[in-house]
Formats: structure tokens, sequence, C-alpha cells
């Protein structure tokens, strides 16, 4: 299946995601996205260095992540997942070995049902060496 299958199929396509990226977990080179869907360079560095920080609080979970320059607060943030809100909608984002899954979930959907989305197909891309 392709990149953009993925973003279509397994994570739009469960209705629980309304867009979503799929990139490298290193360069931030983006593998496939929903149409106008992108995440500035700058933003999607602090994702990443997200999961490294090791610090008693997170700057995640002390500043939000931004989105488009939207704010987000961030509600969970570990070494391979992270979850932000703003207002009801909602950010996933989840690491596998070499990638970066990020969802975005509407308000109307509960970020659990979004959270759950992006876990199965993370899962499979990690046994698959993904």
């Amino acid at each position: 299946m392709s990149w953009q299958a993925y973003v279509d199929q397994s994570l739009v396509g469960t209705g629980n995601i309304d867009k979503a990226i799929i990139c490298d977990g290193k360069d931030k080179t983006v593998w496939a996205a929903s149409p106008g869907f992108s995440i500035p360079d700058a933003e999607l560095q602090v994702i990443i260095d997200s999961f490294s920080d090791k610090s008693p609080t997170k700057k995640v979970i002390e500043q939000g992540v931004k989105i488009n320059g939207e704010k987000y607060m961030t509600i969970d943030s570990t070494d391979d997942a992270l979850k932000a809100k703003k207002g009801k909608e909602g950010i996933i984002v989840l690491k596998t070995t070499q990638a970066l899954l990020i969802g975005h979930h509407p308000a109307d959907i509960q970020t659990t049902n979004a959270y759950s989305s992006v876990a199965e197909l993370a899962d499979y891309l990690i046994k698959a060496g993904y």
C-alpha cells in the first residue's frame, strides 16, 4: 500500500481522523498528507523534540504545540505519543521506528477514538519495520 493510501484509508478512512500526515521522524520529509494539510518544519521539530525531552515537565506540556500557527494544549506526552487539544478538536501524534503519524480529529470525535485509529496503523507499521 502507498503512503498516501495509509493516510486516505487507514487514518482518514476510519471516520475518526479528518486530516493526517505521515512524515519521516527525523528529517521531517512528508511521505503523504491529506489535501491542504501541512505543518511547518519548525512546528514539526517541536513535536519531534518532545519525544526525546526527558525533563521533569516537558516543554510541550508547559507550552503546548502549534499546528499551522494554531495553539493546542498538550494533554499527554510520552516517548512515542503526543495528544493535544484545542477546544474539542485535537491532534494525535504517534512515533514509529521511522515515521511520525499525525492525525487531526474534529470536535465531534473523542480523542480516545482518534488515538485508537492512529495507534492501530502505528502498530502495523512498527511490525512491518517502519
